[in-house]
């Protein structure tokens, strides 16, 4: 995984809706795409590359469409080295506080 290539491609909103849409209806054409965007198609094209370049979402040609999916392989890798430890960490806390709140000892 090259992180920096995800997190630059996560850190614009337009491309986060691009995810977001490929998640709620996988394999979309450009043009469906599009059709949720304010924006020309020869700009979606652009960030749909950089979401490609970053392994975030995958084109098959299917006749004369290319469709689009989403890669999700990519974002577990980021939970797992970036979200995972501290969601841990923040869980344990929260259980030897609530321990220590209602006077539980083990």
């Amino acid at each position: 995984m090259d992180a920096d290539k995800v997190f630059k491609a996560l850190g614009d909103p337009t491309r986060r809706r691009l995810l977001d849409l490929l998640c709620e209806k996988n394999g979309q054409a450009l043009g469906q795409l599009c059709e949720n965007l304010d924006m020309a198609r020869q700009s979606a094209t652009q960030h749909i590359d950089l979401l490609e370049a970053a392994n975030l979402v995958s084109t098959v040609k299917r006749g004369r469409e290319k469709l689009h999916f989403i890669n999700p392989v990519p974002l577990h890798e980021v939970y797992e080295r970036w979200v995972r430890k501290f969601e841990r960490q923040r869980l344990s806390l929260l259980h030897d506080l609530k321990q220590e709140l209602e006077g539980e000892d083990q």
